[in-house]
């Protein structure tokens, strides 16, 4: 059987890929704990200076393998227990708190449908480049649930929060261009060019100054829960520190001396 994710380093570019075609990446266990303890690895690897998450086959990821769910419902009506929703707290929230919260800059490559937490892991990122012909469902009321995966925070701050309720009250597939058009998406590409557009701004990304992009990630979840006064003093604390570091000085001396820096991501 094929890793259900696939993990690659190279160049300070760590490459995640989704890798259950025939069943759309849905996520069944394995697929959750292989993506969660990738991304984990990604952020502590000190050679990883970005993240590329993308997939295989015509979707992105469709989110819960419902026939996995299934068969979890059951054995909670047999049993007595209630443990089927365990997989939010064990493996959806880490994910996403791993996409949102790594010290580095993750790209999603959404080569076709982002559904339900497969939505929510592409919302989570920090650039979402997407194939014309990709599209995103919230699905969860669909299905008689609510929103997981950080949906209900990450939507609201790229769309607003009308935009968002509509979105998650009525789920409904919304194609690439109107994806571009709301915020959700930061490029639209044609699907045969999806994976080298992508990787091509991932691996910039992964040159460039690794510090500072770990402080613009703080900064910008902090200023989405906080007032003016508070966001001042963090953007200072943080710009304190990001005049310290060595990549700064490499850029100012590259100013100065007209020529390209070469950041070294600390």
């Amino acid at each position: 059987m094929a890793d259900a994710v696939l993990y690659e380093v190279t160049d300070g570019l760590a490459t995640i890929t989704l890798n259950r075609p025939d069943a759309m990446n849905a996520m069944n266990t394995e697929t959750k704990v292989a993506l969660r303890d990738c991304l984990r690895q990604a952020a502590e690897d000190t050679a990883v200076r970005a993240v590329l998450l993308t997939a295989t086959g015509r979707a992105f990821c469709v989110g819960q393998d419902l026939k996995e769910h299934v068969g979890a419902l059951a054995a909670d009506r047999e049993h007595g227990t209630r443990d089927a929703m365990n997989t939010v707290e064990e493996h959806y929230n880490p994910i996403v708190t791993a996409i949102a919260g790594m010290p580095k800059p993750v790209v999603a490559g959404v080569n076709g449908v982002a559904a339900g937490a497969g939505a929510g892991f592409a919302f989570a990122a920090d650039y979402r480049v997407v194939a014309d012909t990709a599209s995103f469902n919230t699905s969860f009321a669909g299905v008689a649930l609510t929103a997981d995966s950080g949906v209900s925070w990450t939507l609201p701050r790229l769309i607003g929060h009308g935009r968002a309720a509509g979105l998650l009250l009525f789920p409904r597939n919304v194609p690439a261009q109107e994806a571009y058009d709301l915020g959700i998406a930061n490029e639209i590409v044609p699907a045969q060019d999806l994976a080298e557009r992508a990787r091509t701004v991932a691996r910039k990304l992964a040159e460039g100054p690794t510090g500072a992009y770990a402080a613009i990630k703080e900064s910008l979840a902090y200023g989405s829960a906080h007032g003016l006064a508070e966001t001042l003093d963090t953007e200072e604390r943080l710009q304190r520190a990001a005049a310290t570091t060595e990549d700064h000085g490499i850029a100012v001396a590259a100013f100065l001396a007209k020529e390209r820096p070469r950041f070294v991501g600390h």
